[in-house]
């Protein structure tokens, strides 16, 4: 969350540019796939079971505190881009969960 926070890191991963809000926003939805498919492995190593659904739920909810520090720390975005970065962390969640299941 350190990283996701930094002010060096979100320069460093936004190039100037009329597409640097759609790279940024496309490769968050990959990052989150990876949490998602991490978490859904974690869980299914502990032999318990849960829902595509509720690791997408985790995952946004991860999401969620990373915008929350983000806000408390001084983020350039607004309330729009803080909702739309919750959402693609959901929607990567579940497309982490779901590849897991598929490859089980």
């Amino acid at each position: 969350m350190v990283l996701a926070s930094s002010d060096s890191v979100y320069n460093l991963t936004s190039p100037p540019g009329p597409l640097q809000l759609l790279l940024r926003k496309s490769y968050s939805i990959g990052a989150f796939a990876i949490v998602g498919f991490l978490l859904a492995r974690a869980i299914s190593a502990s032999q318990r079971t849960t829902s595509i659904f509720v690791i997408a739920l985790a995952v946004g909810a991860y999401s969620l505190v990373i915008e929350v520090i983000q806000a408390i720390v001084g983020s350039h975005e607004g309330l729009v881009s803080n909702t739309i970065d919750v959402a693609f962390g959901f929607i990567g969640g579940y497309l982490g969960a779901l590849i897991r299941e598929r490859l089980a």
